[in-house]
Order: structure tokens, then C-alpha cells, then sequence
């Protein structure tokens, strides 16, 4: 990431303008002055529009992927700079449903824009008593069928997807499906 001087871009507040009336029509202070301008008015307008820096959506593009390093989410080069803006919007409630099946299936649809299931195990249950039975046995392995959504199935990137956001204790698989799958039992 680099800030450097955008030519011609002119001060708001001319150095030159702020010199007191007898320096004002000295040319070489004006002269000097209007060096000092050009070296500070990106300074300046940078300044001007901080808020805007940490906006994703109309933030330097080089910005957002620093910007992707303070919410501690990794952007793929090959993303179109939109799609990079998204990832950074949402980085908050992408980690808050890390690791769940809404989480996954949130994240295939923003990063992939592909639609997606998660066959994953038996279930949940709680209990006021302690040491009471899991449902069902353990599961080491959990399924992710996909299938096109506003876009067409790119099995690369969804497996990498995948592979970032499956639990290390789970063996993810991923099945392309041609259309929605039906639903069972009818």
C-alpha cells in the first residue's frame, strides 16, 4: 500500500493564502509555499476523508486488503475488487457463525455465490442432568452438496471454501449437484 502526490491535486488551504500581507506578494515565498501545498494537499484531502479509508465500500482498493488484515479475514487475489469490499463488510458476522452450518453455507453463497447443504451428524439436545447421552454417534465426516446459484459451480474455489471453513476434528466432502436436492420423504 502506497500514498503518494496525485498530480495537480490542489490545497484546500493554500500555505501561501494563510501567509501573513508581507509575505503575500513576495514570489519566492509564494513560490516555496506552493511546494510545501503540492507535497501536503494528499496529506490534506487524506485527512479530509479518513472516515471514508475505513469504509470497505469506497475505500483505495490497496486499503481494503489492509483493511481485510484488522477484521483477520484472508481475501483471494483472484476476487473481483466487489466481491473483496463484501468479504471485509461482513467479516464480523462471518467469524460470529465460524465453524456453524449457517456459517458455511453464508460463505459459499457471498465467496462462491453457489447454494448450499450441510449433512453433518444427528443433532443437539441439553439436559439439566450431567453426563446425559448424545444423540445419535459421533461424527467425523459432514457433506457439503452444492449446487448453482447466481453462478455456476467453480469446484476449486468452493473446495477451498470449504477447507478453510471445516473443523479440524471433520472430514468435509463436497458433492456438485445439478439442481436443489429434493427434499425427503417427498
Amino acid at each position: 500500500m502506497s500514498r503518494r502526490a496525485v498530480p495537480d491535486l490542489p490545497s484546500r488551504y493554500p500555505l501561501g493564502d494563510l501567509l501573513p500581507a508581507l509575505y503575500a506578494g513576495d514570489d519566492f515565498a509564494q513560490r516555496f509555499t506552493a511546494g510545501l501545498d503540492s507535497v501536503l494537499a494528499p496529506i490534506v484531502s487524506t485527512m479530509d476523508n479518513i472516515a471514508r479509508y475505513f469504509d470497505p465500500r469506497v475505500a483505495p482498493e490497496d486499503f481494503v486488503s489492509w483493511l481485510a488484515g484488522w477484521v483477520s479475514v484472508e481475501l483471494d487475489p483472484a476476487w473481483p475488487p466487489p466481491l473483496r469490499r463484501a468479504v471485509v463488510m461482513r467479516a464480523v458476522e462471518l467469524h460470529r457463525r465460524n465453524g456453524t452450518v449457517r456459517g458455511l453455507v453464508d460463505r459459499l453463497w457471498l465467496c462462491a455465490g453457489v447454494h448450499a447443504r450441510v449433512l453433518d451428524g444427528p443433532g443437539a439436545v441439553w439436559s439439566t442432568r450431567p453426563g446425559t447421552a448424545l444423540p445419535g454417534n459421533a461424527i467425523t465426516r459432514a457433506v457439503v452438496q452444492v449446487w448453482p446459484g447466481r453462478s455456476a459451480v467453480d469446484r476449486k474455489q468452493v473446495d477451498a471454501v470449504v477447507e478453510a471453513a471445516c473443523p479440524i476434528h471433520l472430514t468435509c466432502t463436497v458433492e456438485v449437484l445439478p439442481g436443489p436436492p429434493q427434499r425427503e420423504g417427498g
